[in-house]
């Protein structure tokens, strides 16, 4: 009998000391790999990654520039874009030097500064509008706009990894805990959706809730609320803003878009190299903001599929390191502003591809390091600086909670 299960690839019964592996033993592996002790190495490798990042999106920016500006003003443009990553290589410096802690107490007047600028992109003089959207603020002294909604959202991580820490197994309790922290998520949230910003509240949302859910809040209790709070808002402002509904309909196939088909087009056109530097067309023919909301477009087609994999690769390495490097932080404060800051950064650049591919409804999102945007630069290599500061943290004496289930 044995032999004929042997012959036949049949699994061999059980004994009284066996077990069974499971796929989940099977793939015990996984953390293993992840985890390291040393948050250094990860985090001079994570940034390695965003310089090379930076350095595409220059090389990318000026092939754009090239082909639609004059001379002068295409000197002009790559000075503009050199001098922003150099601002940028800065402020991830600064705020590394800074770090999770020095930012700690400053948080009170942080959160209230980040409410009012948000309500600011609605002041006459002010605010900004720009297709129908108010996003932006003035900042006349610069001669900058500025977008408040992704300052919000690097103040509402770490304000939330604050709470956490503090709360401890309070956090459980439904009204005294975990209630008054979405109560003050769910403003920001609303605001940024009022905007109309639907986009860019969603990304706020899928930022603080895994940040609250790693802090050790219940699953269940979490789950529940986001979809309810989620939920209302995006039904409001789908049928409150045609263009909404507009857009939803185009990734449902209802609806045709040039900007979307001729995005898909510019892709596939490079070929395995890609036309060339410089040498792309779509950025005149049908696809606008190929220097931005569409950039990855333009990866495609002067790049080709090499460039695509090359970028992909760089996100992917942008993922991986930041896990290794959360998972090395000893120190639970740092560890979760580590965490909801990369994962912000992740998620941008994942909702950035999925978009220009098709996979999402149209939204105008940055590619981080990469698209053109001085002041979305500048946030983005912010929020990479703070997180890597949580490598200087010395550990807390406390562990890290895990996620508790309903």
């Amino acid at each position: 009998m044995a032999r004929f299960r042997r012959r036949n690839g049949l699994p061999r019964p059980a004994g009284p000391g066996e077990h069974q592996v499971t796929l989940f033993e099977r793939l015990d592996f996984i953390p293993r790999l992840v985890e390291v002790h040393d948050p250094v190495r990860p985090a001079v490798k994570l940034f390695c990654v965003v310089l090379a990042m930076m350095g595409m999106g220059l090389l990318l920016q000026a092939s754009h520039a090239a082909t639609i500006l004059a001379p002068d003003a295409f000197a002009s443009e790559v000075v503009e874009q050199a001098v922003f990553r150099i601002l940028g290589l800065v402020a991830l410096l600064v705020a590394f030097r800074l770090g999770p802690e020095r930012v700690r107490a400053m948080l009170p007047v942080l959160v209230v500064v980040a409410g009012v600028l948000l309500l600011l992109v609605w002041a006459p003089w002010i605010g900004k509008p720009e297709n129908g959207s108010h996003r932006w603020i003035r900042v006349p002294v610069l001669g900058l706009s500025f977008q408040p909604s992704e300052f919000a959202r690097i103040v509402l991580v770490v304000w939330v990894a604050d709470r956490c820490t503090r709360l401890g197994d309070r956090l459980h309790d439904l009204r005294r805990g975990l209630l008054p922290i979405l109560a003050v998520c769910y403003v920001f949230f609303g605001l940024i959706a009022l905007e109309t910003d639907l986009g860019g509240a969603l990304l706020c949302l899928c930022c603080f809730t895994p940040t609250l859910w790693v802090g050790g809040a219940r699953s269940g209790q979490l789950a529940s609320t986001a979809l309810i709070g989620g939920a209302t808002v995006v039904v409001f402002t789908v049928i409150n803003y045609g263009y909404i509904r507009s857009r939803i309909a185009v990734f449902l196939g209802h609806e045709q878009n040039a900007q979307v088909s001729q995005s898909v087009e510019a892709l596939g056109s490079g070929g395995l190299f890609g036309v060339g530097l410089g040498r792309g067309l779509y950025r005149n023919h049908g696809v606008p903001y190929q220097d931005s909301d569409y950039v990855f477009a333009l990866v495609g087609e002067e790049l080709g599929l090499f460039g695509m994999f090359v970028c992909l690769g760089l996100i992917l390495a942008l993922v991986w390191f930041s896990m290794r490097f959360v998972l090395s932080i000893r120190d639970r404060f740092a560890a979760l502003v580590a965490f909801g800051l990369l994962l912000s950064v992740g998620l941008q650049a994942m909702i950035h591809m999925s978009v220009v591919t098709g996979l999402a409804p149209p939204k105008g999102m940055n590619l981080p390091f990469v698209s053109d945007g001085g002041t979305s630069l500048l946030m983005s290599t912010l929020a990479v600086g703070l997180a890597l500061g949580a490598a200087r943290a010395r550990p807390a004496s406390s562990p890290v909670p895990t996620p508790s289930s309903a």
